[in-house]
């Protein structure tokens, strides 16, 4: 690099290169990145199953994210812990209008917001997560564990989404019927 006259445009300079040299995006691999989804009723029943991405990428900077968004596709939505009939009468009712409206809402959006604090290996990062239309903050811990591989926990209240099946804050004396409205997500992020 050629040293300008002014020695301050000279280590802007310098500083520009380097801030450029420690900024890294990936994207991520749409075939092997997933989305484990888990929802309880008040019984301790338990349902889990799978999303996949339409899009994804997030920026690092000495390691740490930065930014970031990622496209959810919804129509892929899956049960995995039912077969035959049960597991196909489950996936459409997911996708049905009192739950996440897949036909009107194909997509749900996460795009971060803020950078997280970093604790050990783990990051806490505050982002928008939009699902029917709806977009509320949402703060969730994300680790690398590896260059090309990082994992991702995050719950989120259903019933700020319109989410309304069964949820005690939209209905009264639901007893033994309700399901939670937190809904967890473990996610597997794999990078190209």
């Amino acid at each position: 690099m050629k040293k300008p006259q002014n020695r301050l445009l000279y280590l802007l300079a310098v500083l520009l290169s380097t801030v450029a040299v420690n900024a890294q995006k990936k994207i991520i691999n749409l075939e092997m990145s997933n989305i484990r989804w888990y929802g309880e009723q008040i019984t301790g029943k338990e349902h889990f199953g799978n999303l996949k991405f339409l899009d994804g990428e997030i920026e690092l900077k000495n390691d740490i994210v930065v930014s970031g968004f990622f496209t959810v596709d919804m129509n892929s939505l899956t049960v995995e812990d039912l077969s035959g009939t049960g597991k196909k009468r489950l996936e459409g009712h997911l996708k049905g209008e009192n739950w996440f409206g897949v036909s009107s809402f194909p997509e749900s959006k996460l795009k971060i917001t803020q950078i997280g604090k970093v604790e050990g290996d783990v990051q806490k990062i505050q982002a928008d997560l939009s699902i029917k239309g709806n977009t509320n903050g949402v703060t969730f811990s994300f680790e690398m564990v590896s260059e090309n591989n990082a994992n991702s926990n995050l719950t989120f209240n259903r019933a700020k989404y319109n989410v309304t099946n069964r949820s005690g804050s939209f209905f009264d004396d639901l007893g033994d019927r309700l399901i939670l409205d937190d809904i967890r997500l473990e996610v597997d992020l794999h990078f190209n």
